[in-house]
């Protein structure tokens, strides 16, 4: 199927992206409370002549005991990141499969809050509960800016969280 992409989709822009082989999902699975936090975000390097569209982000708790997030923008987080392996484009049926410059990254029992760069918002996640947010695509990142969510643990509680955080992006080429 032609896609012309200088063309206004009659479809959903998720779908559209997807068929331009320019969507991608991904997964994380997070530790974190006795004081510790968790992240997990989209990152997208300085070099990726792309900008990065957040269409919709998830925050899992598959534990007993709720934990606040917080949504940033543009922030330096603490930790040590590792880049997810549960990642892939939503088109599959597309060769070669096209690969996200955008990178997901995520890290788990941080010492630390994020810091610069902007919290936009925070929610509350009860226990075994997904929260789900569709964002359309608004939040948009330039190449060296991220979109990251900040697990916060719990103040009353000294046990491990298990959480678990998911993002579906396209990505469109700078001009």
């Amino acid at each position: 199927m032609f896609v012309n992409p200088c063309q206004p989709p009659s479809y959903p822009m998720p779908l559209y992206q997807s068929l331009r082989g320019k969507y991608f999902v991904g997964l994380s699975r997070e530790e974190f409370g006795e004081g510790r936090y968790a992240w997990a975000g989209l990152f997208n390097p300085r070099d990726s002549g792309v900008l990065l569209f957040v269409n919709v982000f998830t925050v899992s708790n598959v534990t007993e005991i709720p934990f606040s997030f917080q949504v940033w923008l543009n922030t330096t987080a603490s930790g040590k990141a590792k880049l997810t392996d549960m990642q892939s484009p939503s088109n599959t049926a597309i060769r070669p499969l096209p690969k996200p410059r955008i990178k997901f990254l995520y890290s788990e029992n941080v010492d630390a809050e994020p810091t610069g760069g902007t919290i936009i918002f925070g929610r509350r996640c009860p226990a075994e509960t997904t929260i789900v947010s569709e964002e359309d695509g608004k939040f948009i990142c330039r190449p060296g800016g991220n979109f990251l969510i900040n697990c916060l643990p719990p103040e009353t509680n000294n046990e491990k969280i298990l959480g678990r955080i998911a993002f579906g992006w396209w990505e469109e080429s700078c001009i």
